[in-house]
Parts: structure tokens; sequence; C-alpha cells
């Protein structure tokens, strides 16, 4: 249990100030509501009130070092990778860690979170609004929103089991689909925002204590601490410039709805909290102690993989979830020029584009298949078979497993594709993952896994439970690569054993650096023509 912080931090001037400005501000709105209730519904007295303070800054010396990511225009990238998140045997081995954050209507808590994600450096970190999860707003509702005679702070207000559904699913590793609230129209969008890959989840709410089960699923509760007239100050400022509402409403529906609710709902749970935040933001001594405690957590669920891998599975047969293409004189002859280091860039892509065809029509007969009778232009009947109507995904692990891809939609018509970056943190050895799209609606498709080498198969693991945590069912998973190595293909059988692992070749050995021996070289740079690195990865075709 961590003490609360409320005793020990000291307001500044400039907060005594701001409440003072705050305290004459309410009066002010007060005065305006007892106008508005007599009847007198012009906007007299509005010019008068005072201006909102700037906000205070941070000074350059107490800015943090920037976290490693690339900002552009329309999004922001983070250059340091996803580490595993999963065991040996490819389960899980720690939930997501929850921070709960609590507190008024503007009492800064999204301000709060932002801060702490910002101060974690931590690039998996997923921020959950409990303003997502508003419930669905019939035509009377609709009516009494748009009179502000709705009380949005009232607990049935929020769709609890929505919520406790995804967050507890979101903290278990899975991919999940989070509703988009439009305040303007009291109403959900039709697009639903997909979140996924968080170690640290941020969740905030005015009701984030409110509910047994919401509390479970926290393991940090931090109860935002904000004076009221600063509340009131903030709401107004919020609801009408970002929400398009009428200071009238504002006030009727805090006065009405927001005040009482939060004495009679949200107050009552600071009980719970472990770290009480007085003045939200800019309070650093406490953001600092929240940060600290989560790095302390984060580093006791560190996992190390690949040395696990190397050391397993020594001197077991091969599993029976393993199909290699047929060693014909033709398959060996076009291994033998794209193992020979003399080979031509020009031959080594036209012999690899062959062998990805063969492989890609070698997996397709694992698909199920059911048998159908046509009729052919001769009128007499045939006896054949057809895939079952599931769609097929291709997923190729970047680069090297991307060079796959024209072998696979030139036999598949009209296939979706998705695309995974794997790369080794070259200071831990240990496979990260940097990016992730795949199509929508996934989970009930065949996919098609594919990467062009496999030595220890951490790429490969990492690529698995990606599909995993977004529903894909195991068996429907099909692992596609030029060349393994036998530590590989047990280190990926042992872990997800329904797994379809289908290859044209398997190497007995690797080397002390994790390279298939006598195997295929770096696989990305050959064929793309580009100058090996100090150390090969595996999502370039080799593992480091």
């Amino acid at each position: 249990m961590i003490l609360p912080l409320c005793s020990v931090l000291v307001r500044p001037p400039q907060e005594c100030w701001v409440q003072c400005w705050a305290s004459q501000y309410k009066r002010d709105m007060d005065r305006l509501g007892e106008r508005l209730a007599r009847g007198h519904h012009d906007a007299e007295g509005l010019d008068r009130l005072p201006l909102a303070p700037s906000p205070r800054r941070r000074t350059a010396s107490q800015c943090k070092p920037e976290p490693p990511l690339l900002r552009t225009s329309k999004r922001t990238i983070y250059t340091a990778g996803r580490p595993p998140w999963y065991s040996e045997t490819g389960a899980p081995v720690d939930e997501a860690f929850v921070i709960g954050l609590c507190g008024g209507s503007a009492s800064g808590k999204t301000t709060v979170a932002t801060r702490i994600i910002e101060a974690l450096d931590v690039p998996w970190v997923v921020l959950l609004s409990m303003d997502s999860f508003y419930k669905v707003l019939d035509e009377g509702q609709q009516a009494l929103a748009a009179r502000s005679d709705y009380n949005f702070d009232h607990p049935d207000a929020f769709d609890f089991e929505l919520l406790v559904s995804v967050l507890r699913k979101l903290k278990k590793g899975k991919s999940v689909k989070v509703p988009v609230y439009d305040f303007t129209t009291h109403s959900r969008r039709r697009e639903w925002k997909t979140v996924y890959g968080a170690n640290v989840i941020v969740f905030e709410g005015i009701l984030a204590f409110a509910n047994k089960e919401l509390l479970k699923l926290l393991d940090m509760k931090v109860f935002v601490d904000t004076d009221s007239d600063i509340r009131l100050v903030r709401r107004l400022q919020r609801d009408i410039m970002e929400r398009g509402r009428d200071i009238v409403g504002v006030i009727k529906q805090y006065n009405k709805f927001v005040k009482p609710a939060f004495e009679q709902y949200i107050e009552p749970t600071v009980q719970v909290a472990d770290i009480v935040v007085p003045r939200g933001g800019e309070n650093f001594v406490a953001l600092d102690l929240i940060v600290q405690h989560v790095h302390s957590q984060l580093e006791k669920r560190e996992i190390t993989v690949r040395a696990a891998l190397a050391s397993a599975h020594q001197g077991q047969p091969l599993p029976k979830t393993l199909s290699v293409l047929e060693n014909t004189p033709q398959v060996r002859g076009m291994h033998t020029i794209i193992r020979n280091k003399d080979t031509t860039r020009d031959e080594f892509i036209f012999y690899s584009k062959r062998l990805m065809r063969l492989l890609i029509e070698h997996a397709l007969s694992f698909l199920p298949l059911k048998s159908v009778t046509v009729e052919t232009p001769q009128g007499t009947m045939y006896e054949g078979k057809r895939f079952h109507r599931q769609r097929i995904t291709g997923v190729s692990i970047l680069r090297a497993g991307e060079t796959m891809e024209q072998a696979l939609t030139a036999v598949c018509k009209d296939i979706r594709l998705g695309k995974i970056l794997i790369q080794t943190n070259h200071d831990t050895g240990e496979p990260e993952l940097h990016y992730l799209r795949l199509p929508k609606e996934i989970s009930e498709d065949y996919v098609i896994l594919m990467d062009s080498t496999v030595s220890t198969g951490a790429a490969a693991m990492m690529a698995v439970r990606v599909l995993l945590d977004h529903d894909v069912q195991e068996d429907r998973i099909f692992l596609l690569s030029l060349l393994m190595a036998e530590m590989g293909v047990h280190s990926v059988a042992y872990a997800f054993p329904r797994v379809r692992i289908i290859t044209t070749a398997v190497d007995k050995r690797i080397n002390e650096e994790f390279h298939i021996i006598p195997g295929i070289g770096n696989f990305g740079d050959r064929y793309f023509g580009t100058d090996g690195p100090s150390a090969w990865c595996e999502s370039d075709g080799m593992d480091c």
C-alpha cells in the first residue's frame, strides 16, 4: 500500500492565485445562474468575467529526454519495440500493469495520465478512457441530453459490463475493440478503435473506482484531487470550446447532476485509492513516485526467451505438424543455387521465387476441402474438391517474409495481406515487436504466416503469439519458410503444437551466433541487394 501524498505536498503560490480567481468565477456563475433561473436569458455580465490564467509550463531543466520515437505529420512511430510478453511455452507470463485514475469531472485525470505516459518512456502503453463506454441513448434520452437534462455522471450512464470485458481482455494481452463516443451527438460512432499490445494500461474515469469488478483489475489506484472551483472552470472551458455546449446548459448540468454525483459516488471512493494526487498534472512529485513504482514492477516482469529456446528440445524427433517439401532433384538443384555464396543476385531472386511458389502450392494442400460435383463442357459430371468458404489471409514477417507475398497473391485470388515487423534488440538479444498491421476481422481466417528463414524460432513465436492475441485459432495458422533449423521447428511446435509448419528444407545445426548451418546467409540482404549489418536479425532472414 502506498501512502497518500496529500499531506506532504505544498501548494505553490500560483495555485493559490488560481483558486482565488476560480472562487470569484464561481460566484459570478452562481449569480448568473440565479438570473437565468428567474427568467433572465440574456448574457449580461459575461463580458466582465475574469480571464483564465495561463497554464504554468515546465522549464527546460525539468524536461526529461525525448522517448525513442519518430514524429511525422500524421502519426508517431516508436523506434523501441515491445519485448516478449510470453515464455518459451508461448503462453503469456504476466498480465499488463493497470493504473486506475479516478477523480471528479475536469479534475485533470487525462492530464495526469498523459504525464505518466510521457514520464514512463515506454512505448507500449495504452490510455483507456471511461468516456468511451457511455451507454447508447434511446430517443427519449437523446432529447433529455439535448436539453442538458440527462445525468451523464450517474453509474447507470456507463456500460460497465462492456468496460470490464474490454479491460479484462486488454489486461490479458488480447486485441480489443473500444467504442468511440461522440459528445456532440451523444452517440457511439460506427467505427470502433482497435487497441492491442499493452504492457501498461492507464485507465481513467470519474467512476473508475465505483465498480467492484473493475477494482479487481486495477494494480494501482490513483485519485486526482482538484478543488471544485477549478474543476467547474475547466468544465466550462471544455464543454463550451470543445463540445459545442452553451454556458446556460453547462451550469444547469453542473448544479443538477455533476456536483451531486461527485459528492455521492466519486468523492467517497478516495478511500480505496493507493495514492491521492492534489493539483493533478502539476504535482510532479506525486507523478515521479507513481512512475518509479511502475518501473519497478515492469523490471520484475522482464522475460528472456531466446536463451531458453537455445537450450531446449535437443535430440528430439521432428514434430508431426512439420511438413517438408519433397526433396526432388529439381528442389535440391534450386537449393544448391540459392545456397551458393557466388550466386548472382538475379539468379538468387529467380530461384527463390520458384521455391516460394512450390512452397505456397504445397501449403494450400493442407487447407480443408469439401467434395463437390461439377458439370464439364461435355455434359459429364466431375467429382472434385473445393475450399470451404473461410477466408485466407497472408501475414508476412518484415522484411524478408514480404518477399513471399508475390507468390501467395499469384496463387490465391483476392487474398488479404498483413504485416508484422519484428527485430532483434542487439543489447538483450531478444526479439521485439515494432509494427503491426493486420486486416480487420481476422479471427475466423486461415492465416499463412511467412518468413524466409527460421533458426531459433524466436521471431516466428512472437508473430504466432500476436495472431493468437487477435483471436486467430491456432490450428488455422500455417507457418511457411524457405529454410528452417531443427531448433526453430521444435521451438514453434513445442509452444504452439497445433500450428502447421511448412518448409522446403530443415538444416540440423545453428552456430553460436544463431545462424543456420549450412544455411543460406542473410536472405534479406541477398534478395534486396543491401549490405548485411554487423549482427543479422531473424526478421531479415537470419536469427541473431
